[in-house]
């Protein structure tokens, strides 16, 4: 992702955002520009903006392009993926816990700790048992007990398989919280450490999100990435990962892949004895795991290594 101050079409000294009549900050992306080429018909009102150094200079009105009127594209979170069915596979045996996929999807979504969509959990089915990582997320459930508690409609169903907020309609009850038994999501309280993108940030081809979830108030998770799917670009999670742990792909197609290497669904799970977490509670997850044998590396953790049986 290309940092503000790497952006060539920037002025130097307005870069983060609009104080229109010193109420409330606006952060844009880098590749949208505040500052507008000519003057305009607006010359001689003046408006308060930050500048990088965080001081407050009032410069003409015409001087800035407001967010909401530039040609930004805008994500309909309630429009899915034509024929696409989007399904996901981890493999237990090769997570190391690096960490990538958290980072990666929090870049790809805008997000900063403590948020995160992915953790990663140590597991241990006995005391003989070797322990293992195990990722989670939202498993975008065909039965989702959250969309049937949500009294507003703000979390719902799509045809192409995703489980979708839509923030503007949450009204932060947390009912969906609740609700889900893998507690898959996060709520926005609006503290500084969890300020994302802008709501008017741009999908481009490094960054395309379905769930907005910089909205302070309403409840956010992960949201499978469709719209960069649609556009063949794989969930930063997926790409991030060195030991290529998470597949990605179509049930319809009975395709997934880790960007690397590319199965069929089926014949994966049959093979590797795929499964799905919590089972009996009917949810119908569309995210499978393959057990954790024939290990590629030895557990670790602040314990230090622990062998595993091959």
């Amino acid at each position: 992702m290309k940092k503000e101050n790497e952006d060539p079409n920037r002025r130097s000294f307005l870069k983060l955002g609009l104080l229109a009549g010193a109420a409330a900050v606006v952060t844009v992306g880098a590749k949208n520009s505040l500052l507008a080429d000519e003057p305009g018909e607006d010359a001689g009102n003046k408006v308060k903006v930050k500048t990088s150094d965080g001081e407050i200079v009032e410069v003409d009105s015409n001087m800035v392009n407001h967010p909401a009127e530039g040609n930004l594209e805008k994500i309909n979170v309630r429009e899915p993926i034509a024929g696409k069915k989007f399904v996901m596979v981890i493999d237990l045996a090769r997570c190391s816990n690096e960490r990538a996929c958290i980072e990666g999807c929090q870049s790809m979504h805008g997000m900063m700790a403590p948020v995160e969509y992915i953790k990663v959990k140590k597991m241990q089915d006995s005391e003989l048992a070797a322990p293992y990582w195990f990722p989670t997320l939202c498993y975008q459930c065909d039965n989702p007990p959250c969309t049937k508690v949500c009294p507003v409609d703000a979390t719902f169903k799509r045809a192409d398989g995703i489980v979708a907020v839509d923030s503007e309609r949450c009204i932060g009850c947390k009912f969906c919280m609740a609700a889900c038994p893998y507690s898959a999501r996060s709520f926005n309280f609006g503290r500084p450490e969890q300020v994302t993108i802008s709501e008017t940030k741009k999908c481009d081809d490094n960054h395309c999100c379905t769930t907005k979830s910089e909205m302070v108030g309403t409840v956010s998770k992960c949201d499978f990435c469709p719209d960069s799917a649609a556009k063949g670009i794989l969930p930063a999670c997926v790409t991030e990962c060195p030991n290529g742990t998470i597949f990605y792909g179509d049930e319809l197609e009975d395709a997934v892949t880790n960007g690397e290497e590319t199965f069929r669904l089926s014949e994966l799970l049959k093979k590797r004895s795929g499964y799905r977490q919590f089972e009996e509670l009917g949810t119908k997850p569309r995210v499978y795991y393959l057990p954790p044998v024939n290990r590629q590396f030895p557990f670790e953790d602040a314990e230090g290594p622990v062998n595993t049986i091959e």
